[in-house]
């Protein structure tokens, strides 16, 4: 399906006409908004089969590693927020001191406005649905940005998205470089990015001229800590395998690579060929024509990844086998040293490296010496391991004992810190993106007597009233 771009001038026009629906309230009032966020629970659910259809003619995905990650999450995070409205805008009523009881002292969730979704080419449903159900259930309106490398899945939102939604709030730009910069030309009161540090780095400078407040989503070398000894190989060697071949490792939570005790390198590489053959019991493996692994996303991809294969000082062990410029096996790739070719920056493919370390000490320290990862991921049953990574170590989310599987879990927020991003979303978090917090307080005529002591002409008896507070008792300890 080929990617038609959406033209300068609609997209003006299409600012335009977002600006004018918040600007007349049009997405206040709440069945407004659980009207467009069962609409669009609807445009995925009834839609289901041709979403899939796009995504695997783009990345060659199985509509398992497309329903679990992308559209059930969307059908039901579309349908629990709309159930979820009047819980999350109802104000909140902070405590406050007796004498300013009668205050009306209130926190109103209210709208940000006019918004701007990002999204990358790897998980094009779930990366820019996800923050747009937060966007609608806040009462902003929204304008969704797919990826252009992701191009059936892109033109295929742009087809859907005036059925089932309005288009006066939210519409769908489609479109490269040229489109993404008219886009951030525009004043935006929130900017959602999901993809690569670099162009995460273009965004945040491009919104420093209009203050826009932004939220950074981006990849990073997500480590994993085998605590050998300590934990079931042939369970973790599995989990990681798994995490691992989610969208041939182009995803941003993918285990990038392994960090295990020396002494246990050989046990574990000897699980991992075992979980291979059972995840692909075909007499080519993962690359095999019955396989159902994903594909690379284009030649310049493919060729990145064989060129990280030919630099690596490691030694492969298993896999890294490769069909067309599309396919590449799982490559193990042990022994691999901090320096090298595979550990200079995100993998963004299917390579494992195992990195052997002395102890739990040692991989902590090389952990802390690369910039801070979205993602942790600890095989441990050992509660002082789990207590030394919770409390020596920076990420955006910490899992123990399995990958890939934070996305899933409405109840957490998702999201970087430091190098890895910042700001959050999932469920309430999407919402909360959304919104700014406006503190209000009526301060009535009959509260003049208590305020009597901030007038000038100024007296020592109110100084020594209003100056209390810095006088309190320090607690000793």
């Amino acid at each position: 399906m080929p990617l038609e771009y959406t033209s300068l001038e609609s997209l003006q026009g299409g600012y335009a006409e977002l600006q004018k629906s918040f600007q007349t309230n049009k997405t206040l009032p709440l069945s407004f908004r659980r009207a467009q966020l069962l609409q669009l629970a609807r445009m995925f659910q009834e839609n289901s089969v041709r979403l899939t259809d796009a995504l695997t003619a783009d990345l060659g995905r199985h509509k398992l590693e497309i329903f679990l990650p992308e559209i059930a999450p969307v059908v039901s995070g579309a349908v629990r927020a709309a159930e979820s409205l009047e819980e999350w805008n109802k104000p909140e009523r902070p405590q406050v001191e007796a004498w300013r009881s009668s205050w009306d002292t209130t926190i109103y969730p209210v709208a940000k406005g006019v918004v701007l979704i990002i999204g990358p080419w790897n998980y094009p449903y779930a990366t820019t649905m996800l923050p747009l159900i937060g966007a609608i259930a806040a009462g902003c309106t929204c304008i969704v940005k797919p990826s252009e490398f992701s191009s059936n899945c892109a033109q295929l939102l742009a087809e859907l998205f005036p059925k089932y939604l309005d288009q006066t709030a939210y519409r769908i730009v489609n479109g490269a470089t040229a489109e993404t910069t008219a886009l951030l030309d525009l004043k935006w009161d929130h900017i959602f990015f999901t993809g690569s540090e670099a162009v995460g780095q273009i965004v945040a400078a491009g919104v420093v001229r209009n203050v826009t407040p932004l939220t950074l989503e981006l990849g990073s070398k997500s480590p994993v800590f085998v605590d050998a000894g300590k934990t079931d190989l042939e369970l973790a060697a599995k989990r990681i395998l798994w995490g691992k071949q989610q969208n041939a490792g182009q995803i941003c939570v993918a285990p990038d690579y392994i960090l295990v005790p020396r002494t246990h390198q050989d046990a574990l590489i000897k699980v991992f060929k075992k979980a291979y053959h059972s995840l692909w019991p075909h007499p080519k493996g993962a690359v095999d024509r019955l396989s159902e692994m994903g594909a690379i996303l284009n030649s310049a991809h493919h060729k990145r990844i064989r060129k990280l294969l030919d630099r690596t000082q490691g030694t492969l062990v298993h896999g890294g086998n490769t069909e067309g410029t599309k396919r590449i096996e799982p490559a193990l790739v042990a022994n691999v040293g901090v320096d090298d070719a595979l550990m200079e920056s995100e993998n963004f493919g299917p390579i494992i490296p195992l990195v052997p370390v002395d102890d739990v000490h040692e991989a902590i320290k090389i952990i802390r010496g690369h910039r801070v990862p979205l993602v942790i991921y600890v095989f441990t049953d050992s509660e002082e391991t789990k207590d030394k990574f919770l409390t020596s170590t920076r990420s955006g989310t910490l899992v123990l004992n399995d990958t890939f599987v934070q996305l899933s879990v409405h109840e957490m927020p998702f999201g970087g810190q430091g190098d890895s991003g910042y700001g959050s979303y999932l469920h309430k978090f999407s919402f909360d993106t959304f919104v700014h917090r406006r503190s209000f307080i009526n301060v009535p005529p009959t509260a003049e007597p208590l305020l009597q002591n901030r007038y000038p002409p100024y007296t020592e008896a109110a100084f020594e009233a209003l100056s209390a507070p810095a006088n309190i008792k320090i607690p000793d300890n």
